[in-house]
């Protein structure tokens, strides 16, 4: 028998997203848990499958009962909840157990869309312009028009719709008051890009690979922003998603590409993203490119978007878990060696 490895995951439960029709990404990730389990007996572990859910206390000390070599990290925040995400490799940390994926904090700074603008801005990566608001703070908007409003503490494009791009005070007011009821008091506010949309999925810990970069392409009426709605990533009969077709590899010029993959691998160094990560972009008119979001521990469904660039780049998804446990077994030796040191 091979080391024993536990695959945690959040258990689906009914949430806030039902009320908006969002509860598609929640379940999504018994997808990856079935293609990790798979995958992970192929490469000769043994597994074993822990669905996590509320209480807190509870899912902790769950946690703490685990005697395995490694924990394959699908924990996503209980549903309803993306703050509670950085709990598992909370705990694993301190019982000094290796896990994939990134650290609590790391996941913590990029689920803060705000704070994650605030360092990428420090390092010199080139984001919009934005403001973080709150219902009785819109009178001190100051950005150019258009402007898209977005959850601040959201991922899976949770709350986006076309009606988050507004042009004028009274639609940022009412999208402004909209998000902050459904998913917490601050929204962030960016102005809004309407260039190509890329994003690339990045690997490593102390090194970095870059996997096949995917173009987003917008097949959409005149009077529709360009925008991957919540629609266009889960509701496959929708026609954000039937008209928001990915590209992998996308054509690029040399050029581009090479700023595309630096402004990605910078992304993920400065928010400390370790084994993987997405980050999303678009180009402005000037051709540069602009993070809109480093996404840590993405969907790695066998339909998601870093499962399609494992493709184009050759690999077959039994490859990528194994190069995913890898960075987590590295990572976590060095982890011990320098506790040790």
């Amino acid at each position: 028998m091979g080391p024993r490895v536990a695959i945690v995951y959040d258990a689906p439960a009914p949430s806030r997203y039902d009320a908006r029709g969002e509860n598609e990404a929640v379940s999504d990730v018994l997808d990856s848990v079935k293609a990790v389990n798979r995958s992970m007996i192929e490469l000769g572990y043994t597994t074993v499958q822990i669905p996590l859910a509320q209480p807190t206390a509870e899912a902790i000390a769950r946690l703490k009962t685990l005697e395995v070599e490694l924990v394959f990290n699908l924990f996503e925040g209980f549903p309803g909840y993306p703050e509670t995400e950085p709990i598992v490799p909370t705990v694993l940390s301190e019982m000094g157990i290796a896990y994939t994926g990134c650290s609590a904090k790391a996941l913590a700074l990029a689920l803060n869309k705000g704070k994650a603008h605030v360092v990428l801005n420090a390092a010199g990566v080139s984001i919009p312009q934005y403001q973080v608001l709150n219902p009785e703070m819109v009178n001190k908007f100051h950005l150019r028009y258009p402007v898209i409003v977005k959850p601040c503490s959201e991922d899976a494009s949770h709350g986006l719709t076309e009606d988050n791009v507004v042009n004028d005070i009274e639609s940022l007011r009412r999208q402004v008051n909209l998000m902050a009821s459904l998913y917490g008091d601050e929204v962030i506010v960016e102005e809004f890009i309407d260039g190509r949309e890329f994003n690339v999925t990045v690997l490593g810990n102390s090194g970095y690979e870059v996997l096949p970069i995917t173009e987003i392409t917008f097949t959409l009426l005149p009077d529709k922003p360009k925008l991957l709605t919540f629609a266009a990533k889960w509701e496959p009969e929708s026609y954000y998603y039937k008209n928001t077709p990915p590209v992998c590899p996308a054509k690029l010029t040399d050029e581009v590409k090479k700023r595309i993959i630096e402004a990605a691998v910078i992304s993920f160094r400065q928010l400390t993203c370790s084994g993987y990560a997405r980050v999303d972009m678009r180009l402005d008119k000037d051709g540069c490119p602009n993070v809109i979001e480093v996404n840590p521990n993405p969907c790695i469904s066998p339909t998601s978007g870093a499962a399609n660039q494992v493709k184009a780049a050759g690999l077959t998804y039994t490859h990528f878990v194994e190069k995913i446990v890898r960075i987590a077994i590295e990572k976590g030796t060095n982890d011990k060696c320098q506790s040790n040191a």
